[in-house]
């Protein structure tokens, strides 16, 4: 009977309040993903509670002062840091991809996302089980970053240390655009003429994929 389930868990007020962030509406995000041991008689609520304090562990106060730097407070942090773990394929691309969002929340740009997108559209599934159509990107949620302004509500997935650093230590760069380039990372443009160069490309290379699989 009374077993508690992750997902109920998850608005739970007294975990919320673990986090130590008075903003966190839920515990997306927070869950850090690493290898945890635990035995089988362990509740979902302890479990969610050493996550939560495993995160709390990782997120030291020189990362909020690095956070602070950037103007972004440690729940921004996550929530960028979420959509970076989304976007890349490759670690090594996560401070460059990183690096992209946080020019464009600058130059106050919608970050058009697609994962965020996905996100809104299946109320927190990663996936959506087809592509994306443009009517899916016109479609009002809370966290379609094509429609809204800046960071959505909350994180879209619990993002690891690599996505975290990234967001904490972006490449520094003047790009703005980055599209898949086919071989399982990115291609980056800095105007939006190379970047409609480069969509181009990658779907010339989707449309070869799919002509090979008939």
């Amino acid at each position: 009977g009374g077993q508690e389930t992750y997902l109920a868990l998850l608005e739970d007020p007294k975990l919320l309040a673990r986090t130590g962030l008075a903003e966190a509406k839920t515990l997306e995000g927070f869950l850090y993903p690493e290898t945890y041991f635990f035995s089988r008689v362990e509740r979902p609520r302890q479990i969610l509670a050493t996550m939560i304090s495993q995160y709390r562990h990782t997120f030291t106060p020189e990362l909020r002062a690095r956070a602070e730097e950037l103007g972004l407070s440690e729940y921004q942090v996550l929530t960028l840091a979420s959509i970076v773990e989304r976007e890349a394929q490759r670690e090594d691309e996560m401070p460059r991809i990183a690096g992209v969002f946080i020019n464009r929340l600058k130059k106050k740009m919608r970050l058009q996302s697609d994962p965020t997108v996905v996100y809104g559209l299946t109320e927190g599934a990663s996936s959506l089980g087809r592509s994306l159509s443009h009517a899916d990107l016109k479609r009002p949620t809370p966290y379609n970053t094509y429609i809204i302004d800046g960071l959505p509500p909350t994180p879209i997935v619990n993002p690891g240390q690599a996505s975290i650093m990234a967001v904490l230590r972006p490449v520094e760069t003047d790009e703005f655009y980055f599209v898949a380039d086919g071989d399982g990372g990115h291609a980056f443009a800095k105007t939006l003429a190379e970047h409609n160069r480069n969509v181009a490309r990658w779907r010339r290379i989707e449309k070869r994929k799919l002509q090979s699989q008939k």
